[in-house]
């Protein structure tokens, strides 16, 4: 990840906070993040007293700022969210100036940066616990397809994307590849993500070498059903 994702990703992903005292807003943030990774490794049942531990907060904390379990899910959500939607930006205006190469080029870095969000390890507990409807979430999701669908255009434009992909594509294969193998350590698969979304991503390069079958992904065709 260039410097300027990674410092955009921190400024427009971080949590929504009311008006707290920066150590207080500090702390939230902390437990987000301390949160997104638990759930990752031990799935929505993590015991919330393991969260506090691993953000180096009191239990108090904890629950003064989410008293219960589903309110720390969604803001978890709203935040890997976010954050990828900061990098999609950042890649669009690196695209747009040249920077490091063309579009498809700032397409393949906000692929592989977009991995360390670990979207693949959190969609069970996302869809078996966040509401689809919420407004912030509903926001930010049509914002994230907006500038994905952009840098995607950008990079067709120039003949580099092929014709018959679209940004649900990309997203099952980071969610794919990017979820922990049961029975492997998570350091192996980090050892080889990257490794198998460069495939990927070769794959996606025009002109394309075979038809792929059905349609191509949108976001809709994954969100949650109720």
């Amino acid at each position: 990840m260039t410097t300027v994702a990674a410092e955009s990703a921190r400024s427009a992903g971080s949590v929504r906070t009311p008006k707290l005292r920066a150590d207080a807003s500090r702390n939230r943030e902390r437990i987000v993040l301390a949160a997104r990774d638990a759930f990752v490794e031990h799935g929505a049942e993590v015991p919330l007293d393991e969260i506090a531990k691993r953000a180096g907060v009191g239990n108090a904390t904890l629950y003064r700022n989410f008293p219960d379990r589903t309110k720390l899910i969604q803001e978890v959500a709203l935040l890997v969210k976010n954050r990828i939607l900061a990098l999609a930006e950042t890649a669009t205006v690196e695209a747009d100036a040249g920077v490091g190469g063309g579009p498809f080029e700032a397409l393949q870095r906000f692929v592989h940066a977009t991995v360390a969000e670990k979207v693949g390890g959190l969609c069970a507990v996302f869809t078996s616990t966040v509401d689809p409807d919420d407004p912030e979430l509903t926001e930010t999701r049509e914002r994230l397809r907006a500038a994905v669908s952009g840098l995607m255009e950008r990079a067709r434009a120039t003949g580099e994307l092929r014709a018959d992909v679209d940004h649900g594509d990309l997203f099952v294969a980071i969610s794919q590849l990017s979820r922990p193998l049961p029975g492997t350590s998570c350091q192996l698969l980090d050892d080889f993500v990257h490794r198998h979304l460069q495939l990927f991503l070769d794959g996606l390069r025009a002109p394309a070498p075979s038809v792929l079958p059905g349609r191509a992904a949108t976001f809709e065709d994954f969100r949650p059903r109720h």
